[in-house]
Protein backbone atom coordinates (compact mmCIF):
# COMPACT_ATOMS: atom_id res chain seq x y z
CA UNK A 1 0.00 0.00 0.00
CA UNK A 2 3.02 2.52 0.52
CA UNK A 3 4.12 1.43 -2.49
CA UNK A 4 0.74 2.62 -4.06
CA UNK A 5 0.85 5.73 -2.00
CA UNK A 6 4.49 6.54 -3.01
CA UNK A 7 3.31 5.92 -7.23
CA UNK A 8 -0.09 8.60 -6.28
CA UNK A 9 2.22 11.16 -4.98
CA UNK A 10 4.85 10.87 -7.44
CA UNK A 11 2.05 10.89 -10.03
CA UNK A 12 0.65 13.89 -8.46
CA UNK A 13 3.72 15.92 -8.33
CA UNK A 14 4.35 15.05 -12.10
CA UNK A 15 1.02 16.55 -12.96
CA UNK A 16 2.11 19.85 -10.98
CA UNK A 17 5.02 20.28 -12.16
CA UNK A 18 3.86 19.70 -16.13
CA UNK A 19 0.88 22.27 -15.06
CA UNK A 20 3.61 24.82 -13.92
CA UNK A 21 6.11 24.18 -16.63
CA UNK A 22 3.22 24.03 -19.58
CA UNK A 23 1.16 27.36 -18.16
CA UNK A 24 4.59 29.39 -17.78
CA UNK A 25 5.86 28.51 -21.15
CA UNK A 26 2.04 29.65 -22.59
CA UNK A 27 2.36 31.93 -20.80
CA UNK A 28 5.94 33.21 -22.96
CA UNK A 29 4.23 32.54 -26.03
CA UNK A 30 1.09 33.98 -25.72
CA UNK A 31 2.35 37.41 -23.99
CA UNK A 32 4.53 38.21 -27.44
CA UNK A 33 1.86 38.18 -29.37
CA UNK A 34 0.32 41.54 -28.25
CA UNK A 35 3.32 42.91 -25.65
CA UNK A 36 4.90 44.54 -28.76
CA UNK A 37 1.94 47.02 -29.44
CA UNK A 38 2.40 49.37 -26.68
CA UNK A 39 6.45 49.69 -27.61
CA UNK A 40 5.97 50.43 -31.05
CA UNK A 41 6.52 53.60 -30.51
CA UNK A 42 9.52 53.83 -28.87
CA UNK A 43 11.03 50.84 -30.86
CA UNK A 44 10.29 53.43 -33.95
CA UNK A 45 11.59 56.25 -32.22
CA UNK A 46 14.97 54.30 -31.01
CA UNK A 47 15.85 52.15 -33.76
CA UNK A 48 13.92 53.90 -36.69
CA UNK A 49 11.97 52.18 -39.52
CA UNK A 50 8.89 53.24 -41.52
CA UNK A 51 4.83 51.60 -41.11
CA UNK A 52 5.93 48.54 -42.66
CA UNK A 53 8.58 48.08 -40.44
CA UNK A 54 6.99 48.62 -37.34
CA UNK A 55 4.17 46.24 -38.90
CA UNK A 56 7.03 43.45 -39.21
CA UNK A 57 8.16 43.67 -36.26
CA UNK A 58 4.86 41.87 -35.01
CA UNK A 59 4.01 39.87 -38.18
CA UNK A 60 7.21 38.28 -38.39
CA UNK A 61 5.69 36.50 -35.26
CA UNK A 62 2.52 35.65 -35.36
CA UNK A 63 3.34 34.53 -39.27
CA UNK A 64 6.14 31.91 -38.50
CA UNK A 65 4.14 30.95 -35.60
CA UNK A 66 0.87 30.25 -37.44
CA UNK A 67 2.73 28.56 -40.61
CA UNK A 68 5.35 26.58 -38.60
CA UNK A 69 2.78 25.69 -35.53
CA UNK A 70 1.05 22.16 -36.79
CA UNK A 71 4.52 21.01 -37.94
CA UNK A 72 5.83 22.16 -34.67
CA UNK A 73 3.00 19.60 -33.18
CA UNK A 74 4.05 17.07 -35.59
CA UNK A 75 7.76 17.45 -35.20
CA UNK A 76 7.15 16.53 -31.08
CA UNK A 77 4.78 13.03 -32.26
CA UNK A 78 7.58 12.13 -34.43
CA UNK A 79 10.88 12.97 -32.65
CA UNK A 80 9.78 13.21 -28.77
CA UNK A 81 7.49 15.83 -27.12
CA UNK A 82 9.74 16.56 -24.57
CA UNK A 83 12.67 16.75 -27.03
CA UNK A 84 11.28 19.22 -29.27
CA UNK A 85 9.54 20.89 -26.82
CA UNK A 86 12.68 21.60 -24.97
CA UNK A 87 13.97 22.35 -28.64
CA UNK A 88 11.56 25.06 -28.94
CA UNK A 89 11.98 26.84 -25.58
CA UNK A 90 15.50 26.87 -26.53
CA UNK A 91 15.10 28.58 -29.76
CA UNK A 92 12.27 31.19 -28.32
CA UNK A 93 14.59 32.10 -25.34
CA UNK A 94 17.65 32.43 -27.31
CA UNK A 95 15.88 34.41 -30.04
CA UNK A 96 13.76 36.74 -27.15
CA UNK A 97 17.63 37.51 -26.36
CA UNK A 98 18.61 38.45 -29.50
CA UNK A 99 15.39 40.62 -29.79
CA UNK A 100 16.35 42.36 -27.11
CA UNK A 101 20.03 43.41 -28.35
CA UNK A 102 18.79 43.95 -32.03
CA UNK A 103 21.05 46.90 -32.51
CA UNK A 104 18.60 47.57 -35.57
CA UNK A 105 15.06 47.00 -36.94
CA UNK A 106 16.02 44.68 -39.75
CA UNK A 107 18.05 42.12 -37.08
CA UNK A 108 15.03 42.82 -34.35
CA UNK A 109 12.34 41.35 -37.39
CA UNK A 110 14.82 38.66 -37.85
CA UNK A 111 15.01 37.59 -33.92
CA UNK A 112 10.92 37.96 -33.87
CA UNK A 113 10.59 35.58 -36.96
CA UNK A 114 12.92 32.69 -35.09
CA UNK A 115 10.74 33.81 -31.58
CA UNK A 116 8.22 32.50 -33.85
CA UNK A 117 9.74 29.48 -34.99
CA UNK A 118 10.33 28.28 -31.23
CA UNK A 119 6.88 29.17 -29.99
CA UNK A 120 5.44 27.35 -33.18
CA UNK A 121 7.49 24.10 -31.92
CA UNK A 122 6.97 25.18 -28.21
CA UNK A 123 3.22 26.36 -27.73
CA UNK A 124 1.33 22.84 -29.39
CA UNK A 125 3.18 20.82 -27.01
CA UNK A 126 2.50 22.43 -24.06
CA UNK A 127 -1.00 20.53 -23.94
CA UNK A 128 -0.07 17.15 -25.12
CA UNK A 129 3.14 17.25 -22.08
CA UNK A 130 -0.27 18.22 -19.79
CA UNK A 131 -2.65 15.81 -20.99
CA UNK A 132 -0.10 12.62 -20.43
CA UNK A 133 0.98 13.78 -16.67
CA UNK A 134 -2.60 15.04 -15.53
CA UNK A 135 -4.90 12.04 -14.82
CA UNK A 136 -8.37 11.70 -16.23
CA UNK A 137 -10.50 12.64 -14.41
CA UNK A 138 -8.39 16.26 -13.75
CA UNK A 139 -7.73 17.58 -16.86
CA UNK A 140 -11.11 19.45 -17.24
CA UNK A 141 -9.33 21.67 -14.62
CA UNK A 142 -5.90 21.07 -15.42
CA UNK A 143 -6.92 22.85 -19.23
CA UNK A 144 -9.06 25.81 -17.26
CA UNK A 145 -5.60 26.83 -15.62
CA UNK A 146 -3.22 26.44 -18.33
CA UNK A 147 -5.85 28.56 -20.67
CA UNK A 148 -6.77 31.15 -17.55
CA UNK A 149 -2.89 31.76 -17.44
CA UNK A 150 -2.59 32.33 -21.18
CA UNK A 151 -5.88 34.80 -21.34
CA UNK A 152 -4.01 36.41 -18.74
CA UNK A 153 -1.13 36.85 -20.79
CA UNK A 154 -3.09 38.03 -23.59
CA UNK A 155 -4.57 40.84 -21.18
CA UNK A 156 -1.93 42.16 -19.74
CA UNK A 157 0.29 42.22 -23.10
CA UNK A 158 0.15 45.58 -24.04
CA UNK A 159 0.00 46.92 -20.25
CA UNK A 160 3.42 44.56 -19.50
CA UNK A 161 4.89 46.11 -22.71
CA UNK A 162 3.57 49.63 -21.84
CA UNK A 163 5.24 49.24 -18.50
CA UNK A 164 8.22 47.97 -19.19
CA UNK A 165 8.58 50.15 -21.96
CA UNK A 166 7.99 53.07 -19.66
CA UNK A 167 10.07 52.76 -16.58
CA UNK A 168 13.19 50.59 -18.04
CA UNK A 169 12.98 50.49 -21.56
CA UNK A 170 11.53 48.39 -24.42
CA UNK A 171 14.64 45.53 -24.47
CA UNK A 172 12.65 44.54 -21.29
CA UNK A 173 9.59 43.34 -23.13
CA UNK A 174 11.95 41.05 -24.77
CA UNK A 175 14.83 40.41 -21.85
CA UNK A 176 12.07 38.94 -19.28
CA UNK A 177 11.38 36.05 -21.71
CA UNK A 178 15.27 34.92 -20.90
CA UNK A 179 14.96 34.25 -16.86
CA UNK A 180 12.02 32.16 -17.26
CA UNK A 181 13.15 30.17 -20.17
CA UNK A 182 16.52 29.87 -18.11
CA UNK A 183 14.37 28.43 -14.90
CA UNK A 184 11.91 26.19 -17.60
CA UNK A 185 14.63 24.23 -19.35
CA UNK A 186 16.29 22.29 -16.44
CA UNK A 187 12.58 21.30 -15.07
CA UNK A 188 11.41 20.48 -18.21
CA UNK A 189 14.28 18.07 -18.39
CA UNK A 190 13.93 17.03 -15.36
CA UNK A 191 10.01 16.57 -14.13
CA UNK A 192 8.31 15.78 -17.74
CA UNK A 193 7.59 12.68 -19.14
CA UNK A 194 9.38 11.95 -22.38
CA UNK A 195 6.75 10.88 -25.48
CA UNK A 196 5.53 9.99 -29.18
CA UNK A 197 2.88 9.10 -31.27
CA UNK A 198 2.88 6.06 -32.99
CA UNK A 199 3.12 6.28 -36.94
CA UNK A 200 3.69 10.19 -36.79
CA UNK A 201 4.85 11.38 -40.08
CA UNK A 202 5.78 14.88 -41.06
CA UNK A 203 4.30 16.49 -43.94
CA UNK A 204 7.19 18.66 -45.23
CA UNK A 205 5.65 19.66 -49.13
CA UNK A 206 2.57 21.12 -47.16
CA UNK A 207 4.59 22.84 -44.36
CA UNK A 208 6.42 24.52 -47.56
CA UNK A 209 3.66 25.10 -49.67
CA UNK A 210 1.55 26.97 -46.64
CA UNK A 211 4.49 29.25 -45.23
CA UNK A 212 5.46 30.04 -49.53
CA UNK A 213 1.84 31.12 -49.85
CA UNK A 214 1.18 32.80 -47.01
CA UNK A 215 4.77 34.72 -46.59
CA UNK A 216 3.73 36.30 -50.02
CA UNK A 217 0.87 37.18 -49.62
CA UNK A 218 1.82 39.09 -46.35
CA UNK A 219 5.06 40.30 -47.71
CA UNK A 220 2.84 42.26 -51.04
CA UNK A 221 0.45 43.73 -48.61
CA UNK A 222 2.92 45.30 -46.30
CA UNK A 223 5.08 46.24 -49.18
CA UNK A 224 2.29 47.35 -51.57
CA UNK A 225 1.51 50.58 -50.09
CA UNK A 226 5.64 51.82 -50.31
CA UNK A 227 6.65 49.88 -53.72
CA UNK A 228 3.31 50.18 -55.37
CA UNK A 229 0.47 47.77 -56.04
CA UNK A 230 1.65 47.46 -59.80
CA UNK A 231 5.22 47.24 -58.25
CA UNK A 232 6.91 43.93 -59.93
CA UNK A 233 7.83 42.61 -56.10
CA UNK A 234 4.57 43.49 -55.12
CA UNK A 235 2.77 41.59 -57.71
CA UNK A 236 5.41 38.59 -57.76
CA UNK A 237 4.47 38.12 -54.27
CA UNK A 238 1.16 38.39 -54.60
CA UNK A 239 0.17 36.12 -57.17
CA UNK A 240 3.43 33.77 -56.13
CA UNK A 241 1.16 33.08 -52.80
CA UNK A 242 -1.84 32.79 -54.01
CA UNK A 243 -0.57 29.88 -56.26
CA UNK A 244 1.52 28.74 -53.37
CA UNK A 245 -1.46 28.58 -51.42
CA UNK A 246 -4.17 27.00 -54.53
CA UNK A 247 -0.87 24.23 -54.48
CA UNK A 248 -1.15 23.68 -50.46
CA UNK A 249 -5.24 23.77 -50.89
CA UNK A 250 -4.77 20.67 -54.16
CA UNK A 251 -1.72 18.99 -51.78
CA UNK A 252 -4.66 18.64 -48.94
CA UNK A 253 -7.15 17.36 -51.11
CA UNK A 254 -4.39 14.74 -52.63
CA UNK A 255 -2.25 13.83 -50.14
CA UNK A 256 -2.76 10.45 -48.35
CA UNK A 257 -1.56 12.28 -45.01
CA UNK A 258 -1.45 16.15 -45.42
CA UNK A 259 -0.94 17.98 -42.64
CA UNK A 260 -4.36 20.21 -43.03
CA UNK A 261 -6.85 16.87 -44.53
CA UNK A 262 -8.92 19.83 -47.28
CA UNK A 263 -11.96 16.82 -46.60
CA UNK A 264 -12.62 18.77 -42.91
CA UNK A 265 -13.75 21.86 -44.84
CA UNK A 266 -16.95 19.79 -46.41
CA UNK A 267 -18.17 20.08 -43.25
CA UNK A 268 -20.56 23.55 -42.45
CA UNK A 269 -19.83 23.75 -39.01
CA UNK A 270 -16.23 23.22 -39.13
CA UNK A 271 -15.80 25.91 -42.68
CA UNK A 272 -17.88 28.20 -40.89
CA UNK A 273 -16.03 28.66 -37.66
CA UNK A 274 -12.83 28.45 -39.03
CA UNK A 275 -13.62 31.62 -41.36
CA UNK A 276 -14.89 33.19 -38.59
CA UNK A 277 -12.01 32.94 -36.52
CA UNK A 278 -9.55 34.22 -39.55
CA UNK A 279 -11.93 37.12 -40.12
CA UNK A 280 -12.27 37.58 -36.35
CA UNK A 281 -9.04 37.51 -35.89
CA UNK A 282 -8.07 39.89 -39.11
CA UNK A 283 -9.57 42.55 -37.46
CA UNK A 284 -9.31 42.34 -33.68
CA UNK A 285 -5.35 42.57 -34.16
CA UNK A 286 -4.86 45.31 -37.38
CA UNK A 287 -7.25 47.35 -35.26
CA UNK A 288 -5.24 46.85 -31.65
CA UNK A 289 -1.87 47.44 -33.57
CA UNK A 290 -3.43 50.89 -34.97
CA UNK A 291 -5.61 51.80 -31.78
CA UNK A 292 -1.92 51.51 -29.48
CA UNK A 293 -0.56 53.95 -31.60
CA UNK A 294 -3.25 56.10 -31.65
CA UNK A 295 -3.45 56.41 -27.72
CA UNK A 296 0.02 57.20 -27.96
CA UNK A 297 1.20 59.01 -30.65
CA UNK A 298 -1.71 61.04 -31.21
CA UNK A 299 -3.51 61.53 -27.55
CA UNK A 300 -0.18 61.69 -26.18
CA UNK A 301 -0.68 58.93 -23.43
CA UNK A 302 2.55 57.04 -21.87
CA UNK A 303 3.17 53.36 -22.81
CA UNK A 304 1.83 52.33 -19.28
CA UNK A 305 -0.73 54.66 -20.03
CA UNK A 306 -1.92 53.27 -23.26
CA UNK A 307 -2.08 49.45 -22.37
CA UNK A 308 -4.35 50.49 -19.28
CA UNK A 309 -6.43 51.59 -21.04
CA UNK A 310 -7.02 49.16 -23.73
CA UNK A 311 -7.76 46.58 -20.76
CA UNK A 312 -11.36 46.93 -21.35
CA UNK A 313 -11.16 45.49 -24.63
CA UNK A 314 -8.03 43.06 -24.06
CA UNK A 315 -8.57 42.39 -20.54
CA UNK A 316 -12.55 41.45 -20.97
CA UNK A 317 -12.17 38.11 -21.35
CA UNK A 318 -11.38 37.32 -18.32
CA UNK A 319 -14.49 38.67 -16.83
CA UNK A 320 -16.65 37.26 -19.61
CA UNK A 321 -15.61 34.17 -20.93
CA UNK A 322 -17.13 31.95 -17.97
CA UNK A 323 -19.98 33.51 -19.02
CA UNK A 324 -19.81 32.71 -22.43
CA UNK A 325 -19.07 29.30 -21.25
CA UNK A 326 -22.04 29.00 -19.18
CA UNK A 327 -24.47 30.19 -22.26
CA UNK A 328 -22.74 27.89 -24.80
CA UNK A 329 -23.58 25.07 -22.62
CA UNK A 330 -27.53 25.97 -22.48
CA UNK A 331 -28.44 27.55 -25.78
CA UNK A 332 -24.97 26.23 -28.19
CA UNK A 333 -21.80 27.93 -29.27
CA UNK A 334 -23.62 29.17 -32.49
CA UNK A 335 -25.35 32.25 -31.10
CA UNK A 336 -22.98 33.14 -28.69
CA UNK A 337 -20.45 33.60 -30.69
CA UNK A 338 -22.69 34.99 -33.93
CA UNK A 339 -23.70 37.83 -30.71
CA UNK A 340 -19.97 38.05 -29.59
CA UNK A 341 -18.60 38.65 -33.14
CA UNK A 342 -21.82 41.10 -34.13
CA UNK A 343 -20.62 43.32 -30.58
CA UNK A 344 -16.96 43.39 -31.62
CA UNK A 345 -17.92 44.83 -35.32
CA UNK A 346 -20.62 47.64 -33.60
CA UNK A 347 -17.42 48.64 -31.01
CA UNK A 348 -15.51 48.95 -33.75
CA UNK A 349 -17.76 50.69 -35.90
CA UNK A 350 -18.26 52.92 -32.84
CA UNK A 351 -14.56 53.53 -32.41
CA UNK A 352 -13.97 54.65 -36.29
CA UNK A 353 -16.66 57.21 -35.56
CA UNK A 354 -15.57 59.11 -32.43
CA UNK A 355 -11.83 58.82 -32.99
CA UNK A 356 -10.66 62.38 -33.37
CA UNK A 357 -6.91 64.39 -32.89
CA UNK A 358 -8.58 65.20 -28.94
CA UNK A 359 -11.16 62.66 -28.59
CA UNK A 360 -11.23 61.97 -24.32
CA UNK A 361 -10.90 58.72 -23.20
CA UNK A 362 -14.47 58.75 -21.61
CA UNK A 363 -15.87 58.94 -25.30
CA UNK A 364 -13.67 55.85 -26.67
CA UNK A 365 -14.65 53.83 -23.35
CA UNK A 366 -18.13 52.42 -24.51
CA UNK A 367 -16.25 51.04 -27.98
CA UNK A 368 -13.56 49.38 -25.95
CA UNK A 369 -16.65 47.37 -23.44
CA UNK A 370 -18.28 46.82 -26.23
CA UNK A 371 -15.51 45.26 -28.15
CA UNK A 372 -13.97 43.69 -25.37
CA UNK A 373 -17.55 42.02 -24.62
CA UNK A 374 -17.60 40.48 -28.36
CA UNK A 375 -14.58 39.36 -27.99
CA UNK A 376 -14.90 37.74 -24.66
CA UNK A 377 -18.41 35.70 -25.93
CA UNK A 378 -16.18 34.46 -29.46
CA UNK A 379 -13.28 32.44 -27.39
CA UNK A 380 -14.58 29.78 -25.36
CA UNK A 381 -17.85 28.81 -27.35
CA UNK A 382 -15.47 28.89 -30.76
CA UNK A 383 -13.29 26.51 -29.32
CA UNK A 384 -16.05 24.12 -28.40
CA UNK A 385 -17.68 24.34 -31.79
CA UNK A 386 -14.40 23.87 -33.90
CA UNK A 387 -14.29 20.44 -31.47
CA UNK A 388 -17.61 19.38 -32.34
CA UNK A 389 -17.13 19.86 -35.64
CA UNK A 390 -15.08 16.93 -36.46
CA UNK A 391 -14.59 13.11 -35.04
CA UNK A 392 -12.94 12.68 -31.68
CA UNK A 393 -9.38 11.30 -33.47
CA UNK A 394 -9.61 14.48 -35.29
CA UNK A 395 -9.47 17.01 -32.78
CA UNK A 396 -5.67 17.64 -32.49
CA UNK A 397 -5.67 18.35 -36.61
CA UNK A 398 -8.95 20.10 -36.35
CA UNK A 399 -7.41 22.33 -33.05
CA UNK A 400 -4.09 23.14 -34.71
CA UNK A 401 -5.71 24.57 -37.76
CA UNK A 402 -7.97 26.82 -36.51
CA UNK A 403 -5.60 28.41 -34.02
CA UNK A 404 -3.28 28.55 -37.52
CA UNK A 405 -5.91 30.41 -39.07
CA UNK A 406 -6.13 33.14 -36.21
CA UNK A 407 -2.88 33.04 -36.28
CA UNK A 408 -2.97 33.99 -39.98
CA UNK A 409 -5.21 35.77 -39.79
CA UNK A 410 -3.39 38.37 -37.30
CA UNK A 411 -0.71 38.61 -39.43
CA UNK A 412 -3.13 39.58 -42.73
CA UNK A 413 -4.98 41.77 -40.28
CA UNK A 414 -1.60 44.05 -39.14
CA UNK A 415 -0.99 43.77 -43.49
CA UNK A 416 -4.67 45.08 -44.32
CA UNK A 417 -5.26 47.63 -42.07
CA UNK A 418 -1.94 49.46 -41.84
CA UNK A 419 -1.97 49.36 -45.97
CA UNK A 420 -5.19 50.82 -45.70
CA UNK A 421 -3.83 53.40 -42.72
CA UNK A 422 -1.33 54.15 -44.99
CA UNK A 423 -3.05 55.24 -48.35
CA UNK A 424 -5.11 57.44 -46.23
CA UNK A 425 -3.22 59.16 -43.61
CA UNK A 426 0.32 58.32 -42.01
CA UNK A 427 2.56 59.58 -38.90
CA UNK A 428 3.04 63.58 -40.13
CA UNK A 429 0.17 65.01 -38.20
CA UNK A 430 -2.36 64.25 -35.42
CA UNK A 431 -5.08 64.49 -38.33
CA UNK A 432 -3.30 62.53 -40.72
CA UNK A 433 -2.99 59.83 -37.99
CA UNK A 434 -6.89 60.15 -37.63
CA UNK A 435 -6.98 60.19 -41.58
CA UNK A 436 -5.94 56.90 -41.66
CA UNK A 437 -7.11 55.16 -38.54
CA UNK A 438 -10.39 56.09 -39.29
CA UNK A 439 -10.54 53.87 -42.55
CA UNK A 440 -9.01 51.27 -41.19
CA UNK A 441 -11.60 50.96 -38.24
CA UNK A 442 -14.02 50.90 -40.47
CA UNK A 443 -12.62 47.87 -42.63
CA UNK A 444 -12.13 46.20 -39.75
CA UNK A 445 -15.82 46.40 -38.32
CA UNK A 446 -17.26 45.16 -41.77
CA UNK A 447 -14.22 42.20 -41.79
CA UNK A 448 -15.53 40.90 -38.18
CA UNK A 449 -19.03 41.86 -38.98
CA UNK A 450 -18.76 39.36 -42.55
CA UNK A 451 -17.36 36.69 -39.30
CA UNK A 452 -20.28 36.95 -37.57
CA UNK A 453 -22.05 36.76 -40.86
CA UNK A 454 -19.55 33.44 -41.14
CA UNK A 455 -20.72 31.90 -38.23
CA UNK A 456 -24.55 31.64 -39.22
CA UNK A 457 -23.07 29.10 -42.13
CA UNK A 458 -23.29 26.41 -38.79
CA UNK A 459 -26.06 24.36 -38.52
CA UNK A 460 -28.37 25.30 -35.32
CA UNK A 461 -28.34 22.98 -32.82
CA UNK A 462 -25.34 21.48 -30.61
CA UNK A 463 -23.68 17.92 -31.12
CA UNK A 464 -21.72 16.31 -28.06
CA UNK A 465 -18.84 15.65 -28.54
CA UNK A 466 -18.26 11.98 -26.81
CA UNK A 467 -15.70 11.62 -23.64
CA UNK A 468 -11.97 12.13 -24.05
CA UNK A 469 -9.91 8.26 -23.37
CA UNK A 470 -7.01 8.11 -21.29
CA UNK A 471 -5.33 9.19 -24.36
CA UNK A 472 -7.60 11.90 -25.93
CA UNK A 473 -6.37 13.53 -29.24
CA UNK A 474 -3.71 16.09 -28.75
CA UNK A 475 -5.28 19.58 -28.33
CA UNK A 476 -3.36 22.72 -29.90
CA UNK A 477 -4.23 25.78 -28.47
CA UNK A 478 -2.80 29.43 -28.74
CA UNK A 479 -2.59 32.48 -26.98
CA UNK A 480 -6.18 33.93 -28.00
CA UNK A 481 -7.50 31.16 -25.12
Amino acid sequence: MSQQTEETHARRGGAVWALVITSVAGFMAALDNLVVTTALPSIREDLGGALDDLEWTVSAYTLTFAVLLMFGAALGDRFGRRRLFLAGLTVFTGASAAAAMAPGIGSLIAARAVQGVGAAVMMPLTLTLLTAAVPAAKRGMAYGIWGAVNGLAVASGPLIGGSLTEHISWHWIFWLNVPLGVVLMPLARLRLAESHAAGARLDLSGTLLVSGGLFGIVYGLVRGPVDGWTGSVVLTGLIAGAALLAGFVLHGIRSKNPMLPMRLFRSRAFSGINAASLLMFLGMFGSIFLLSQYMQGVLGYSPTEAGLRMLPWTGMPMLVAPVAGILSDRIGGRPVVATGLFLQAAGLGYLAYVVTADVSYAVQLPGLIISGVGMALFFAPASNLVMSSVLPKEQGIASGANNALREVGGALGIAVMSSIFAAQGGYESAQAFVDGLRPALVVGAAVVALAGAATLLIPAGRRTVPAATTEPAPVLETAAH
